[in-house]
C-alpha cells in the first residue's frame, strides 16, 4: 500500500509540473495540429467514400483487424469461391447494367414530337436516341443487304430519318415505311396505315427468305433480319389497335404472335399482353401468362413482380385496413400479399413513388435500366390506370412498401437472399432520363459511413478549441487547468479507494 501510494504521489507531481510549466502557445498548436491532422483524414475519407462507397477505416477494420481478433467476415466467407463463380457473378452484373428495349415504348412521331409541339421540350435525350438507332441497324440490316438494292439503299437512310430519304423505298422496302410510320406520322391513325402497308411487304419478304434460308449463311442472315422486320411490324400494329381502343384484337394479335414466334422471347411481347389483358380486367389470363414467364430462370422485370404483386393484392385489397391487422394480424392471403409487395419493391424500390403518385410521372423513354429509375417511369406510364382500378390495393401497397427496407441487409452485399443493385443503375438512369426537368431517383442511397461523421465532429471540434485558445489564450489556459486540476481529483479519489481497497 505504501510503495502504492509512493508512486502515484510521485507520478501526479511530474504530470502536475509538467501541465504547470505550459503556456497557452502549446494549446493553440496543440489543437491546431490535432485539427489539420482530423481534417486530413476526414479528406481522405470522403474521397474514398465516393469513390469506393464504403469507409476505409470501416474496411480495413472489417477485413484485417476483424479477423486477428477472432471475428468471422460474412462477406468473405460467402464471396471465397472459385474463379468460376466469380466469372458468373461479372457475368451477372454485366447482364444486370445491360440496357433493354422498351417493351411498350411510345411512337416518336404520333406522341413524343407531340408532346414536344406543346411544351417545348426534348422528352427522349440524345443517348437513348442513339441506341433506337442502333436497335435499327441491328434488327433491320444484314451482311447481305447488298444483294437487293432496296436493303441497301435502306441502311443508308436509316440513320436519317427525312422524308425525302425514305420516300422512295416505299414501293420496294418494307423497313422505309417503319421509319415513315414511326418518324412521320403525326397521328397513330396515319401510323397504323402505314404499318400495314409494310406488312404487306414485309410477309412477302419472309415468305422469300423462309425457303431459301438453308441454302447459305447469307441467306439464313436475311431470313433472320425478315423475321425480326415481322415481328416488329406485327407488334406495333397490335400496339396501335391498343391505343385506338381495340383492346381486344390487340390481344388476339400478341397471342397469335406469340404463338408464331415463340423463341423471340428479346422483345418481351408478354410484357404487351399483360398490360392488355389488365385493362381488359381478364385476371384469370394475367395469371396464366405470369405462371410462364414469372420464372427464376428468366429474367425479371417490374411488369412481372408488380403485377403479380397487384394480383396477390386484388384479393384482400377491398377489406384491407391497416388498424384491423395490427389488432389481429395479417391473415395467410394478406401476408402473401405484403410478400409480393416486398418482392417487388426489392426488385424496383422507385416504382411505389410514382403509383402513389408521390412523385410526377415524365414520358418513359424508349430504352430502360432493369431495377433503376427509368423502368420505374415506363411501368407506371401504362399501369398506374390499373392499380387504381382494384379497389384498396394503393391502400395496401402505401401501408406495406416501406417495410421491404427494414428486411434488406446493409451492406447492401451481404445479404444471402437478397439480389444486390447493380452499381451503373445511376449512370445509365441520367444518360436515358432528360435529367433537365426530371430528378432521377437512385437507390440505395449511400448513407455516410460512422467513421466519417465521427471524424467531422472530431474535425470541428478541436478546430473550434484551435480558435478559442488562439483568441482568448489565458481564458483557455485557466479552463485546461481547471480541468487537469479535476481530472487530478477524481484521479486521486479513486486511487485511495483502490489502496484503502487491496490494504483492506
Amino acid at each position: 500500500c505504501l510503495l502504492s501510494k509512493l508512486v502515484s504521489s510521485g507520478v501526479f507531481s511530474a504530470v502536475s509540473m509538467f501541465l504547470n510549466t505550459l503556456t497557452p502557445k502549446f494549446y493553440v498548436a496543440l489543437t491546431g495540429t490535432s485539427s489539420l491532422i482530423s481534417g486530413l483524414i476526414l479528406i481522405f475519407e470522403w474521397w474514398y467514400f465516393r469513390k469506393y462507397g464504403t469507409s476505409f477505416i470501416e474496411q480495413v477494420s472489417v477485413s484485417h483487424l476483424r479477423p486477428l481478433l477472432g471475428g468471422v467476415d460474412n462477406s468473405s466467407a460467402s464471396s471465397s469461391s472459385s474463379s468460376n463463380g466469380d466469372t458468373d457473378s461479372s457475368r451477372q452484373s454485366v447482364s444486370e447494367c445491360k440496357v433493354w428495349r422498351n417493351p411498350l415504348n411510345l411512337f416518336r412521331g404520333a406522341e413524343y414530337n407531340r408532346y414536344t409541339w406543346v411544351t417545348g421540350r426534348e422528352p427522349l435525350t440524345y443517348y437513348d436516341m442513339n441506341l433506337s438507332a442502333q436497335d435499327h441497324q441491328t434488327f433491320f440490316t444484314c451482311d447481305s443487304d447488298h444483294l437487293r438494292p432496296a436493303d441497301a439503299s435502306k441502311s443508308t437512310a436509316l440513320p436519317s430519318t427525312s422524308r425525302a430519304s425514305v420516300q422512295c423505298l416505299q414501293d420496294l422496302c418494307a423497313t422505309a415505311y417503319i421509319l415513315l410510320a414511326e418518324e412521320e406520322a403525326t397521328t397513330i391513325v396515319e401510323a397504323e396505315k402505314l404499318f400495314k402497308q409494310a406488312l404487306k411487304i414485309g410477309e412477302s419478304c419472309y415468305r422469300r427468305s423462309q425457303q431459301l434460308q438453308h441454302h447459305g449463311a447469307q441467306y439464313e442472315a436475311q431470313h433472320r433480319r425478315d423475321t425480326n422486320v415481322l415481328v416488329y411490324i406485327k407488334r406495333r400494329l397490335a400496339m396501335c389497335s391498343r391505343k385506338l381502343g381495340r383492346t381486344r384484337e390487340a390481344v388476339k394479335m400478341m397471342r397469335d404472335l406469340m404463338k408464331e414466334f415463340p423463341l423471340l422471347s428479346m422483345f418481351n411481347i408478354h410484357e404487351n399482353l399483360l398490360e392488355s389483358l389488365l385493362e381488359l380486367q381478364n385476371y384469370a389470363d394475367v395469371q396464366a401468362v405470369l405462371a410462364k414467364y414469372d420464372d427464376i430462370s428468366l429474367p425479371k422485370s417490374a411488369t412481372i413482380c408488380y403485377t403479380a404483386a397487384l394480383l396477390k393484392a386484388r384479393a384482400v385489397s377491398d377489406k384491407f385496413s391497416p388498424e384491423a391487422a395490427s389488432r389481429r394480424g395479417l391473415s395467410t392471403a394478406e401476408m402473401n400479399a405484403v410478400e409480393a409487395i416486398h418482392r417487388a419493391v426489392e426488385f424496383n424500390p422507385h416504382v411505389p413513388k410514382y403509383l402513389l403518385e408521390m412523385k410526377s410521372l415524365i414520358l418513359p423513354p424508349e430504352h430502360i435500366l432493369k431495377r433503376g429509375d427509368s423502368e420505374a417511369i415506363a411501368y407506371t406510364f401504362f399501369h398506374l390506370q390499373h392499380w387504381k382500378r382494384v379497389e384498396g390495393a394503393l391502400n395496401l401497397l402505401h401501408c406495406t412498401w416501406e417495410g421491404t427496407f427494414r428486411m434488406i441487409p446493409y451492406p447492401l452485399e451481404k445479404g444471402h437472399l437478397f439480389y444486390p443493385y447493380p452499381v451503373c443503375t445511376e449512370t445509365a438512369d441520367r444518360e436515358l432520363l432528360p435529367t433537365v426537368f426530371h430528378e432521377v431517383s437512385v437507390y440505395p442511397k449511400k448513407e455516410l459511413p460512422f467513421f466519417i461523421l465521427f471524424t467531422a465532429g472530431l474535425c470541428s471540434f478541436t478546430a473550434m478549441l484551435a480558435l478559442l485558445t488562439h483568441q482568448f489564450p489565458e481564458l483557455m489556459g485557466v479552463f485546461a487547468k481547471a480541468v487537469s486540476d479535476l481530472a487530478k481529483q477524481e484521479f486521486f479519489f479513486e486511487e485511495n479507494s483502490l489502496n484503502t481497497y487491496i490494504c483492506v
